[in-house]
């Protein structure tokens, strides 16, 4: 195998490695705080350790790991005050994205969506599948705008207050079936000021149920 066949390879293990941890992070199968030692995962995940050890570096990079020792890391915790101020910016950001992609969204894509946001929320238990509706939903208006700054910066704030909802599950699948049922019902009716409004109060009751978790509510 020549050298380039074989540095392909590698970066080819390091992008699937980085997957596979990044989802394990975001559905608490790597919790919060939790260690995270390269030699372990590249067990698990019967890949070899250089790739994962890029993947790591590339999870750091990105605050969902923090390093903790020459060959390990651990699970970033996320405080309390940068969900709630994660939470605001996005109010701003993914009410805009909404405005912005409003005259490009595909009616096919939101009837779509609506039925699988229906059919999901009949599970209360916040599943694999759900948050990944979930990042589909919210991602959809950046990714439509076709800006690019917006849909990392969204992308990034996602992560951040993810990382503190599975480390305090808020238990909210029913409320979020039907503040995101609010969203597609105006986006569908042609409302993209009601569109804008059930975003930002999606996202404000998000942050209420988390306040009153972590007050022991």
């Amino acid at each position: 195998m020549s050298d380039y066949m074989v540095a392909e390879r590698e970066l080819n293990l390091a992008e699937l490695a980085y997957t596979q941890i990044r989802r394990m992070i975001l559905e608490k199968e790597l919790p919060s705080g939790m260690s995270v030692v390269e030699g372990r995962l590249a067990d698990h995940l019967d890949i070899s350790r250089t790739p994962v050890r890029e993947a790591l570096m590339r999870l750091a990079a990105e605050d969902l790991l923090v390093k903790q020792g020459s060959r390990s890391f651990a699970v970033r915790n996320v405080s309390a005050t940068e969900f709630f101020q994660g939470i605001h910016i996005r109010e701003i950001l993914e009410s805009e994205a909404i405005s912005l992609s409003f005259n490009r969204l595909d009616r096919n894509t939101l009837e779509n969506l609506r039925r699988e946001v229906i059919e999901l929320g009949e599970t209360p238990e916040q599943t694999a599948a759900q948050w990944q509706l979930d990042d589909r939903l919210h991602l959809m208006f950046p990714r439509v705008s076709g800006n690019t700054v917006l849909l990392r910066t969204i992308c990034e704030l996602r992560t951040l207050t993810r990382l503190c909802e599975v480390t305090y599950p808020l238990g909210r699948v029913p409320a979020s079936t039907r503040e995101h049922l609010a969203i597609l019902d105006a986006l569908l009716d042609g409302d993209n000021n009601g569109a804008r409004e059930a975003m930002v109060m999606h996202l404000r009751n998000v942050a209420t149920d988390c306040m009153d978790i972590l007050r022991g509510g």
